[in-house]
């Protein structure tokens, strides 16, 4: 039988990201002079520091960042992250356990084509990040999602985790701080989740992004280092993208096992090579300079983040729960489903966020995106000014 579609099924299967959807049409709208503020991208709006950027004008002049240089990153950045990650979580790794990659989510890949095999289940507690499901499907795996809500503060409990576990179980996804909630799991969840996951024999994919915003007596919990037994079973993903301001410099990395970290080099080997020189030499500086950057960054999205929970909770029919890490809301407007807004009565949180964009000009993404209809995720990654005016917007509209 004749194929009916020139694409693969593999890639035809992918859904794109809805962030970068979202945010794609709020800037295209922008550039058409229309006033959108937009919540949807993971992107903080403060410029790379200053002596990031410096640190990449000098390689860009030095020759030797115009050639090839190891597909795995440059020693110099590895061993810095060796130095950054003990100093930062504790954990201690050798430089032969480190990949640098083109962002988090090449890392996030490189993991679960490193690991997986056609039919190995992940767990994936919802919400999730649009690209997990769709990373761990590429790599032949089957994304289970373990369900939680506003009850359980968007944390996923050892029993929720083993009701969902079968004998294909390979993996556990495991995010705190979490995107897109801002849940972040105390230090006895972590441990307790890591002790399962080593009598179990599962493999964690823990996810450490976000791991420097974390907001007034919340704690940030490396899983290996709280049960070192894992280590054997563990890989950790990383990045500059989140804490410096680094998004468009893509370079992340994966901490793991030697054995996994090789074939994870040999794949990025064939697929990419090195990070650009440039750009690691902007994430030697980062991981290696003063934090006092973040620091700053760090309290303006503390206020940016009370600001928008107890607006987005004076609007009538929208239950925001205050989020402990990262710089996303995560309200339920199931209120509001079902009411007319402007003439149209919205059924699900796609089209209340068409709406919203359409009659009020505010980008947010709706919650199907993540796994769970019914919310909507705002990223408070931006202007105090115009984080205000947006929720007024929104306010507004649906008054």
């Amino acid at each position: 039988m004749a194929r009916t579609s020139r694409v693969s099924q593999r890639i035809g299967s992918i859904t794109e990201s809805a962030t970068l959807a979202v945010d794609a049409k709020a800037k295209a709208l922008k550039a058409a002079g229309r006033p959108v503020i937009g919540f949807g991208a993971g992107e903080p709006d403060f410029p790379t520091p200053d002596y990031i950027v410096q640190a990449a004008i000098e390689a860009a002049k030095d020759p030797k960042s115009h050639r090839y240089s190891p597909a795995g990153g440059q020693p110099a950045l590895k061993a810095a992250l060796v130095t950054k990650t003990a100093r930062d979580s504790g954990y201690i790794v050798e430089p032969n356990q480190v990949l640098v990659t083109n962002g988090g989510k090449q890392a996030l890949y490189n993991a679960f084509a490193a690991l997986l095999d056609p039919g190995d289940e992940v767990l994936l507690p919802a919400p999730y990040w649009t690209t997990y499901p769709e990373s761990i499907r590429l790599a032949g795996g089957e994304p289970v999602i373990v369900m939680t809500d506003e009850s359980t503060g968007f944390r996923a409990s050892v029993e929720a985790l083993e009701a969902a576990t079968t004998p294909r179980t390979k993996a556990l996804v495991f995010v705190s701080p979490s995107n897109p909630t801002g849940a972040v799991y105390s230090p006895a969840e972590v441990e307790a989740i890591g002790q399962w996951a080593v009598e179990r024999g599962i493999w964690v994919i823990t996810d450490e992004i976000y791991e420097h915003l974390v907001y007034g007596d919340t704690e940030f919990s490396s899983m290996p280092t709280l049960v070192p037994e894992l280590a054997n079973t563990c890989i950790v993903v990383n990045g500059v993208a989140k804490t410096y301001a680094m998004t468009g410099w893509r370079v992340g990395w994966m901490l793991g096992p030697q054995d996994i970290v090789k074939a994870a080099t040999n794949l990025q080997s064939h697929a990419t090579s090195n990070v650009a020189n440039v750009s690691q030499a902007a994430a030697l500086a980062a991981v290696s300079g003063d934090m006092q950057c973040v620091t700053e960054m760090r309290t303006a999205f503390d206020r940016r983040r009370r600001q928008i929970v107890k607006m987005l909770n004076d609007i009538p029919g929208v239950d925001c729960p205050t989020p402990e890490g990262a710089f996303y809301a995560y309200p339920s407007v199931k209120g509001l489903l079902g009411t007319e807004i402007k003439g149209r009565t919205p059924t699900n949180t796609t089209e209340l966020a068409e709406i919203i964009l359409e009659e009020a000009e505010v980008a947010v993404v709706p919650g199907e995106a993540f796994g769970t209809p019914g919310y909507l995720r705002l990223s408070y990654a931006l202007s105090d000014a115009d984080l205000v005016e947006g929720v007024s917007r929104i306010a507004k509209l649906v008054d």
